[in-house]
Order: structure tokens, then C-alpha cells, then sequence
């Protein structure tokens, strides 16, 4: 996008996000489209793409820990669960406006996450992957005994409003969601140029075995370590609780490790350390869900000889294919585990 020649004249430019004017056309003409989508898009792509950005707002959050700091974590889906449960009570219970339990349901989520990480950020690799598994059943536990959470029940917290206006409908929420999508991007994207960002990659490319290195540049391994967690849980916090006033149903059901899984599944396919990745990951395995919901019958009507088990299986198969063929090839948290172990 920058003609051959076009140098950048000052230190502003050289670090600027948007540099060209091709840049501009290209993001005025994107938020244009965003904005208006609602006007002529069909009821099912709007809801499709309030799903999606919910869930790069989530994979951003791992991205951060994950692929800029290279801790591995499986407890994005509990600190998405504690941001939807935390906006639900703040809401239903204590009366709060849905503007203030967005950024404290973020809070919590962070703060239940060093909680949680503090302990085990003591331990590497395939250790620290089991521990945070283990946070998020101790989350999902406490979430179905708890009087407060609705226990087995669930909550249902109110559509956000202003005033006398109500955001009830998926057209009117996406102007929301997409608004804090947008503005969440654009701070991960800085916050890794920044100073904060440097020490995560410092820490990431550290030998498996030995934080020697970080230590020497004079990263504070263990403070950085807990605000990349911090950050990660956040994340998850605030679309935890986009994703329960957009349905205004929140129950444990919701959140489980396969959504985990697949959250990390997002970030192997589009790019370890990459905020652009986050987004090609998330739209592939997305897309590639709902071509598997829509092809399962017709493959079951197709061929009923088969019966209905490799309809089943079919989303299976997918994700082993795109794992296999997609996986990038230097951010594989499976090998790095496999590394540490041998």
C-alpha cells in the first residue's frame, strides 16, 4: 500500500498505525460499512457478526498472554464466565446501569485471574496449561453453588439502555459491541509497541527452561507475567459480559473447556503474536462452524446409508484438518509442551 520511494520523514510516522492515505480510504471506508451493515444485512449475519467480534475481543485477550508473553492459558472461557456472571448480578441485583458493570465485570475478571495465576506463574509450559484448566473448573464450580449466580438456574441480565432507549434487538446491539471490539483492537495493538509489549516478547522468547534472559535485560518476570494475565482476563471479562446482555441469559452451560479449546484452535490457526492473526483465526474456525452446521443434514440426507455418526463427526474431522494444515509454524503450543517434556 506505500509506493516504492515513500519514505516516513519523522519518528510519529515511522510508529503510526494508519500511514498512508490508502490507509485511511481503506479504514473510513471499513467503519462506514460496519456502521451501516445493520441497515440492509440479514438478521442472521448481524447476530453472526456480533458472535464473531465477542470472540476476537476473547481470542485478543489470549493473544496477549499467550502469543506476546507465551503463557499458556485454557481459562479464557471462566474469566469470560466471571465478566458475564459479574455484569449479570451487578445489573439484576444492585441496580447498576450496564456502562458501569461493563468495565467493572472486566475488573473482576482480572482480578480473579491474578488471584487465580499468582501460584501458578511459578510453574512452565505443560504445568501452568493444567493449572489454568484446573482454575476453570474451580471457576465453573463456585459459579453452580453460589446462591448469588443463580446457581444451576442462570440469570437473565436486561438489554443495555440509554435513557428511555433499550438495545433489545441484535441490530441494536451491534453498534456496542462493535464499538468496543474496535476500541479494544486498537489498545492491544499499541499496548504491544509499547514498553509493556517489549517485555512480553522478552519473556516469551526465553528458552522453555531458563527466564535468565528476561532477568538480564531487567524484566520483571513475575510482575509482567501477572499483568498479562491481568490484561487477558479483562479481555474476556468485557465479552463475557457483552455476551450476556446480547442474549440476557447467562448460565454455566456456556462456558466450557471445549470453548477453551477452541479460543486457542482461533489463535494457533491465524498467528501466534499477531493482532491481525486474531481476526483471520476467529472468521476461519467461525465460518468453518457454520459450514459444518449447514452441511451435517445435507451430508445425513445425502447419504442415509451412513447413518447419522459421520454427520456428527463432521466438525470433528474439520478441526483435525485445519489444525493440521493451518497451524502456524512457529507459535504451537502442543510442541512447545512436547519440548519441554522431552
Amino acid at each position: 500500500m506505500r509506493p516504492c520511494g515513500v519514505f516516513d520523514k519523522s519518528y510519529g510516522l515511522d510508529i503510526a498505525i494508519i500511514r498512508t492515505w490508502q490507509h485511511w480510504v481503506i479504514l473510513i471506508s471499513a467503519l462506514v460499512f460496519l456502521y451501516t451493515f445493520p441497515l440492509f444485512g440479514s438478521y442472521y449475519l448481524v447476530s453472526f457478526m456480533n458472535s464473531l467480534a465477542i470472540t476476537v475481543i476473547v481470542v485478543l485477550g489470549l493473544q496477549i498472554v499467550s502469543g506476546y508473553c507465551g503463557q499458556i492459558s485454557f481459562g479464557q472461557a471462566a474469566f469470560m464466565a466471571i465478566g458475564a456472571y459479574t455484569s449479570a448480578v451487578l445489573t439484576i441485583k444492585f441496580g447498576f446501569s450496564f456502562w458501569i458493570a461493563l468495565p467493572l465485570s472486566g475488573i473482576m475478571a482480572g482480578i480473579v485471574g491474578i488471584i487465580g495465576g499468582a501460584p501458578s506463574l511459578r510453574i512452565k509450559g505443560m504445568y501452568l496449561a493444567m493449572a489454568t484448566i484446573a482454575i476453570h473448573f474451580v471457576v465453573i464450580w463456585l459459579i453452580l453453588h453460589m446462591e448469588i449466580t443463580g446457581s444451576f438456574k442462570g440469570l437473565f441480565p436486561p438489554p443495555p439502555s440509554v435513557g428511555g432507549f433499550e438495545f433489545d434487538t441484535d441490530e441494536r446491539m451491534f453498534y456496542i459491541i462493535m464499538t468496543v471490539m474496535i476500541t479494544m483492537t486498537y489498545a492491544a495493538r499499541n499496548l504491544v509497541r509499547s514498553k509493556v509489549g517489549r517485555a512480553f516478547v522478552a519473556i516469551r522468547d526465553n528458552d522453555l527452561d531458563n527466564d535468565l534472559a528476561g532477568e538480564v535485560m531487567g524484566v520483571n518476570l513475575y510482575y509482567y507475567k501477572l499483568l498479562a494475565f491481568f490484561i487477558s482476563c479483562f479481555y474476556a471479562g468485557i465479552a463475557g459480559s457483552l455476551w450476556g446482555h446480547l442474549i440476557t441469559v447467562v448460565n454455566s452451560e456456556q462456558f466450557t473447556l471445549m470453548h477453551a479449546l477452541e479460543y486457542i484452535g482461533m489463535l494457533i490457526i491465524g498467528g501466534m503474536g499477531s493482532i491481525p492473526g486474531v481476526f483471520f483465526g476467529v472468521l476461519f474456525i467461525r465460518i468453518l462452524n457454520e459450514l459444518v452446521m449447514f452441511g451435517s443434514p445435507v451430508l445425513a440426507k445425502a447419504l442415509p446409508w451412513l447413518g447419522s455418526s459421520p454427520a456428527a463427526a463432521l466438525g470433528l474431522v474439520a478441526w483435525r484438518t485445519a489444525g493440521r494444515y493451518l497451524r502456524h509454524p512457529t507459535g504451537c503450543i502442543h510442541l512447545r509442551i512436547r519440548t519441554q517434556v522431552k
